[in-house]
């Protein structure tokens, strides 16, 4: 999707959000709701009430742009707060679930344990 720093914030607005607004009023949408500067460089995300369409605004140095995804089946998951990281947006626009995600580090010590296994049969 993008290329971003890793300073930058994952703003979203939990509230329902018109998909008509255009730059004009998702930025003042995001300084009302979200009390954040549109030109800050972060992303700012909104969902419509249905949860189908997805919005994200950000400042690329040069100007304002828009990121817009349509889903043809389901629904995005809202998050319960108003900040996020990157990879949980990434996780939300692909349609995961991030409380699904959790990587069990028993699970990675028992991969790794099996790897040294065989290597020491194949030996």
């Amino acid at each position: 999707m993008l290329s971003l720093p890793s300073s930058t914030k994952v703003f979203v607005c939990r509230a329902p959000t018109d998909m008509r607004c255009s730059f004009d009023k998702l930025s003042a949408i995001a300084a009302q709701a979200l009390s954040q500067n549109v030109l800050s460089g972060h992303l700012f995300v909104f969902l419509n009430r249905l949860r189908t369409h997805v919005k994200v605004l950000y400042f690329d140095r040069t100007g304002l742009a828009i990121w817009y995804k349509r889903l043809e089946r389901g629904t995005f998951t809202a998050p319960s707060v108003d900040e996020i990281t990157y990879r949980e947006l990434l996780c939300m626009l692909e349609g995961l679930e991030q409380k699904k995600l959790r990587f069990s580090l028993k699970h990675k010590d028992n991969l790794m344990r099996e790897k040294e296994v065989s290597a020491i049969k194949s030996e």
